[in-house]
């Protein structure tokens, strides 16, 4: 059977024991396609393993993953069996730690136009959360050097398995790297565990990220901030709001502090729509659009308007 064939033979088979893979007639299939050497179907087949929590199929998984570290950029292009076997064994509570290890040190250099490229990023986060979920004893050495990882998306993992670790422990890790500097998508994330993790503390070296001189990080921090439900937030979206000049960032700022779902920032923006200039009124209706189901505020809403429109009269 050619290449092509057998692959949509397995993919075939996994189409149909998807619904019940817990048969033992899915299973063998399952054990069949996991010992094959094609990524693809044994990409999908580890989801459904893991998806179903088939815990007898994890040595398989296991011996896969280390089959397609050899020679992984033909083996397994794009990390997509390694990615997928990785995630599968961490729902299935996995502990060998040197499964993980490899993991997070696999780099993975492919050819693209004009050079090569690492498309082992996602495999490194995962196995991240692998080793916060086993307890690893050197887990902060682990996640300080993904911080420092040159692929952000890794370094996203790290900021993601240090939430998932619940540990302030790696609280510093976060804030060295903030200092040092990164895309302001990913300092965003360093900033969301931070205020998760540890809030008071977190708040002061947060919000001075408000005044960086990089717009989208502001409105990424003003969001961060918002999504924190943090009281102590407020004072700080506020004076940023009202010391900021331009308009995209002034709307940014009215809808982080109706995202705090705080009651006194729900008054600050009704006494925007009943005594602020038209475009403050405007984007603070906008912004309280997040609760247009709430009836009563939206009442609330409306009164503030009415006064607004009989004081211009």
């Amino acid at each position: 059977m050619a290449k092509s064939q057998k692959l949509e033979a397995f993919l075939a088979q996994l189409n149909e024991v998807r619904d019940q893979p817990n048969t033992e007639k899915s299973i063998s299939i399952l054990r069949q396609v996991i010992g094959s050497k094609y990524s693809v179907a044994v990409a999908q087949a580890a989801k459904v393993v893991g998806k179903h929590k088939i815990r007898q199929l994890a040595p398989d998984l296991a011996d896969a993953f280390d089959r397609f570290m050899t020679k992984p950029e033909k083996t397994d292009a794009n990390c997509l069996a390694k990615s997928a076997i990785a995630q599968a064994l961490n729902y299935l509570d996995f502990a060998e730690s040197s499964l993980y290890l490899q993991g997070i040190h696999h780099i993975q250099l492919e050819p693209v136009w004009g050079g090569t490229t690492d498309t082992a990023p996602k495999l490194r986060g995962i196995c991240a959360f692998g080793l916060v979920r086993i307890h690893y004893p050197d887990l902060m050495l682990e996640l300080a050097d993904l911080l420092s990882d040159p692929e952000s998306e890794a370094r996203i993992g790290a900021a993601h398995a240090i939430a998932y670790s619940n540990d302030p422990r790696a609280i510093p890790l976060l804030r060295l790297r903030a200092k040092v500097g990164d895309e302001p998508q990913v300092m965003s994330e360093y900033f969301r565990v931070m205020l998760d993790l540890v809030p008071e503390q977190s708040m002061e070296f947060v919000a001075q990220y408000l005044y960086d001189k990089n717009r989208q990080l502001q409105e990424l921090v003003a969001l961060a901030l918002g999504e924190s439900y943090q009281p102590q937030a407020l004072a700080h979206l506020i004076r940023w709001y009202e010391q900021t000049q331009q308009e995209e960032l002034q709307a940014m700022g009215l809808l982080a502090i109706a995202m705090l779902r705080n009651e006194e920032g729900i008054d600050y923006l009704l006494s925007l729509i009943k005594e602020g200039q038209a475009k403050q009124a405007d984007n603070a209706i906008q912004a309280l659009h997040i609760y247009r189901q709430d009836e009563q505020l939206w009442k609330k809403v409306d009164h503030a308007q009415r006064l607004r429109n009989q004081s211009k009269r």
